[in-house]
């Protein structure tokens, strides 16, 4: 499953998101609608259906013990959630006052996974890396 872009959501009053229908349906098929929901270091959570979170989460236990924090950030932070009737899925409150999110919300397919960013957040760091300017690697990347 590859996942991209996506749309900006609400959040309701609860909490809750709702998952674009474009992918509802093929979470629902493949995951049981089973997904995990962790910090992430860049500001937003990430949203992983439960057997890439399960792939990533056996990378993190291999580190050296050099890396317990990092583990702590991810596997410490990590919230099972589930795809509900309603299509929605429960943020819980600690993890949406981390990253911000309050209201409209991105929901964005980066890969394997999922990005929830708050609008506001999201826009102040894609600014922040256009100016930047593009790594090396993307600057050697020709778009057609």
């Amino acid at each position: 499953m590859v996942f991209r872009g996506g749309p900006v959501l609400v959040l309701d009053g609860k909490g809750r998101i709702t998952v674009p229908a474009r992918w509802k349906d093929l979470l629902i098929a493949n995951v049981n609608g089973q997904l995990v929901v962790a910090k992430n270091p860049d500001g937003c959570l990430s949203l992983f259906p439960l057997p890439v979170w399960e792939k990533f989460e056996a990378e993190l236990l291999e580190l050296p013990q050099a890396h317990d924090g990092w583990r702590r950030i991810f596997i410490g932070s990590a919230t099972d959630v589930e795809i509900d009737s309603a299509s929605r899925v429960l943020i819980p409150p600690e993890l949406r006052s981390w990253a911000g999110l309050e209201r409209e919300v991105k929901f964005m397919g980066i890969g394997s996974h999922f990005e929830l960013w708050d609008m506001v957040r999201y826009d102040a760091d894609e600014a922040q890396k256009i100016a930047a300017g593009r790594p090396q690697p993307l600057a050697d990347m020709v778009i057609r």
